[in-house]
């Protein structure tokens, strides 16, 4: 996947401070480095191949930072996702 490309993925994410889940879904489509999603998925995402599954583990800078988006996610708080690339739309 590249800048630019529209992608769908399916994905889950968890707190890294206790493991509970705070979101998940089976398809997701955003355009890939347009700020549509957190910073640490417009970077991780770039150069996945469909079919291929990553666990990214997302500082707070390239999350939700001091805010958080409560209430399920708490400020500063480090996010873990299992992220699969599902489609490359062109």
């Amino acid at each position: 996947a590249s800048r630019g490309d529209d992608v769908d993925v399916r994905y889950a994410g968890t707190l890294a401070s206790d493991g509970s889940k705070f979101d998940s879904a089976a398809h997701f489509r955003f355009t890939l480095g347009a700020g549509d999603v957190i910073k640490g998925w417009d970077q991780a995402v770039v150069g996945m191949q469909v079919g291929e599954k990553v666990r990214l583990e997302v500082p707070p800078a390239l999350g939700y930072g001091k805010k958080g988006a409560p209430p399920e996610i708490p400020p500063n708080s480090t996010l873990i996702f299992e992220v699969t690339l599902n489609a490359i739309i062109k």
